[in-house]
């Protein structure tokens, strides 16, 4: 039992059966040690040093012959004690790793795109949630709401879209294209300010809703079930989406 607790706390086999033998005779030469454990006598030696690095037995100093001691039981503490140094050693190095990685990707045009992906059961709660960083980041990159409109979006989350008008910041300016509905109609009527639509050219049955606000791309299939959107969080991806948009609605 007790060797199997021993070998939790990092020894091994033979590391446990010399260390218990040393703790049973009090004090003791290696010869000895190797004759009780069957231990060849240069293995017995090279345990003998690792069981003096874990702090758990020493050397009996006051004899000539050389004989090895077992440390009080309670010194298996010491164990704990040079893991938590090691800990704490890693711990500094991470820290200082962390802030001198932070240090080159700050320094760098590449950055790597922030992607979530949002369920149907999350999607209406994502929308609130969401809005006011969107609308903050096209205020400060001073963009347009761009994109284009799948009608059954609408359709599914028009109470979003009463109360997101309700209380849109007057420097939101939204353009989108859609497609003919019967929904974009009555949108129409409620006239809506900053609210723009166009209806695209060559009516493109869209099927999806597409927007890029700021340094957002936020991509949502309501279509058909299940309903689900996808988030892009990236500058510069985002930057070419926005010319390819503003092109689109300038010949439309």
């Amino acid at each position: 039992m007790i060797q199997e607790t021993l070998k939790k706390l990092g020894f091994s086999d033979k590391e446990a059966d010399i260390y218990l033998s040393i703790l049973k005779n009090g004090k003791i030469i290696p010869t000895d040690l190797a004759h009780i454990t069957k231990i060849n006598r240069s293995t017995v030696y090279s345990i003998i040093s690792e069981l003096k690095k874990k702090g758990v037995i020493g050397e009996d100093l006051s004899s000539p012959i050389k004989y090895v001691v077992a440390r009080p039981p309670e010194d298996l503490e010491n164990i704990i004690k040079k893991e938590e140094g090691k800990i704490n050693k890693k711990k500094a190095i991470i820290a200082n790793a962390i802030q001198e990685l932070k240090n080159i990707s700050s320094n760098t045009k590449y950055s790597v795109p922030k992607v979530r992906f949002i369920a149907e059961e999350e999607l209406e709660n994502f929308l609130y949630k969401q809005t006011p960083i969107w609308d903050k980041s096209v205020i400060e990159n001073k963009t347009k709401w761009l994109g284009y409109q799948d009608h059954a979006f609408i359709e599914h989350y028009k109470k979003w879209i009463d109360w997101y008008w309700s209380r849109a910041p007057k420097k939101i300016d939204l353009r989108l294209l859609s497609n003919k509905s019967e929904i974009e109609k009555v949108m129409e009527k409620q006239k809506i300010t900053g609210r723009n639509i166009k209806i695209f050219k060559k009516n493109i049955p869209f099927t999806a809703t597409y927007w890029v606000c700021g340094d957002y791309i936020v991509m949502i299939m309501t279509n058909e079930r299940p309903h689900y959107a996808i988030e892009i969080r990236n500058t510069e991806l985002a930057k070419n989406q926005r010319e390819i948009f503003n092109a689109l609605w300038n010949v439309s």
